[in-house]
């Protein structure tokens, strides 16, 4: 049988009742569409970046968490017509039939194709997948970072898991099954680490030197004790015309290795880099030299992190944040796009950030880079002050105040 968790073990206890109301709404919402009662209620995580800034491409490290906005459903098994159904507030209908797992290019970049790459992902891997009915919704912000859509592949596949499988497939095995169905499916050739960190919850590192096989370990470390939040700022910046300023980054990369006859920089070393670094220079550009510099220090502080949260020196582990937000404005390069130096929200975001953190929490760049978030790690005494300062400047609502949450995809025990 599948551990169902309470609301106390997945929600700060600020949260549990705003929680209760609104896994009530979704049971009512789903009585309405189906006319019956859901059998069960789950729940999975987005996800946030927190060490390793462009690392996972050159099969570096990456430090990562799920956190407290968590996309849920309230769910009954459909064994009659072998189909999956649901219904997520504010969209369309999607309907699946479980039998089919034909890859549709008229799919690709849907909903319905994650659902169908989620189903056929279970069978390839010899589980067992079926039909049910769910009314799903989701709090997981579109375009900030957090991964709204490896939420919605993770909580398919514990759904598929708890109702066919008594939740014995692992953690890790959904997050693989959730990479294959948006690689393959949907289309996008997505990395590893939001489809983990939402499925396994709380802080893990993922050392993906072994591309096939990446390594995953859960940090333990309680982030309530730790008597901070953790805020992401959207600056609403323009991504538009940005593909070629990120793609730039792990090519760049991807040229300082092949200098040495490598394919990633995790093949080589930095000393190497550093012994050869005129003709690298001569042969790359500066930018890429810097970007790679940047690729092996940033992979080192995911360690220190990691290490720093296991022994409970929370102080620093924000000191390695501050290095590695430091290291991608300067070395990385992926704080505003030099084909729009006019905008620069991001740059502001962090300075104003750390006139509001006075010298304590820390700062850094969230995710991709370039137009989107930062991410701070705010004390709860500073928190007020710097939210009102953030949404002065960015607008009432950019500033979302999470927490990290200790457990990923999960059943639901109301």
């Amino acid at each position: 049988m599948m551990k169902k968790y309470t609301l106390d073990e997945v929600y700060t206890a600020d949260m549990t009742a705003f929680q209760r109301e609104r896994y009530n709404r979704v049971a009512d919402e789903f009585e309405k569409l189906f006319g019956e009662k859901p059998t069960a209620f789950f729940s999975a995580p987005g996800r946030t970046e927190v060490g390793g800034n462009h690392t996972d491409h050159n099969f570096g490290c990456v430090l990562a968490a799920g956190v407290s906005l968590d996309v849920i459903a309230a769910v009954a098994p459909d064994n009659e017509e072998n189909v999956i159904t649901i219904k997520s507030e504010g969209f369309p209908m999607d309907t699946v039939n479980v039998d089919d797992d034909t890859i549709y290019e008229e799919q690709k970049n849907t909903s319905a194709a994650l659902i169908r790459g989620m189903s056929a992902g279970f069978k390839k891997n010899g589980h067992n997948a079926g039909g049910f009915k769910a009314y799903a919704t989701s709090n997981v912000l579109k375009g900030s970072g957090l991964s709204s859509s490896a939420a919605y592949e993770v909580l398919i596949g514990t759904i598929l898991n708890g109702l066919y499988n008594e939740g014995e497939v692992s953690a890790v095995e959904i997050a693989q099954i959730a990479q294959f169905a948006e690689n393959v499916y949907f289309g996008k050739p997505s990395g590893l680490m939001d489809q983990m960190a939402s499925s396994v919850g709380g802080f893990i590192t993922i050392d993906f030197a072994d591309e096939k096989h990446p390594v995953i370990d859960s940090v333990k470390f309680d982030f309530t004790k730790s008597g901070h939040a953790l805020c992401i700022v959207d600056t609403k910046g323009n991504h538009a015309d940005l593909t070629p300023e990120y793609a730039a980054i792990p090519a760049e990369m991807k040229s300082v290795a092949a200098f040495f006859g490598k394919k990633v920089l995790r093949e080589i070393t930095k000393e190497q880099l550093l012994e050869n670094i005129c003709a690298v220079r001569e042969k790359c550009s500066d930018r890429a030299v810097l970007r790679a510099l940047h690729f092996f220090d940033d992979n080192e502080r995911v360690g220190k992190e990691a290490s720093a949260l296991s022994k409970g020196d929370f102080d620093a582990f924000l000191s390695l944040i501050n290095e590695s937000g430091d290291s991608s404005f300067k070395y990385l390069q992926n704080i505003y796009a030099s084909s729009a130096p006019n905008e620069q929200g991001l740059s502001l975001a962090l300075y104003l950030a750390k006139q509001a953190l006075g010298g304590e929490g820390a700062c850094r760049v969230h995710g991709g880079g370039f137009a989107g978030t930062i991410q701070a790690f705010v004390p709860e005494k500073k928190l007020e002050g710097f939210k009102t300062e953030m949404e002065r400047v960015f607008g009432e609502g950019s500033c979302y105040v999470l927490s990290i949450r200790p457990v990923g995809g999960v059943q639901i025990d109301l």
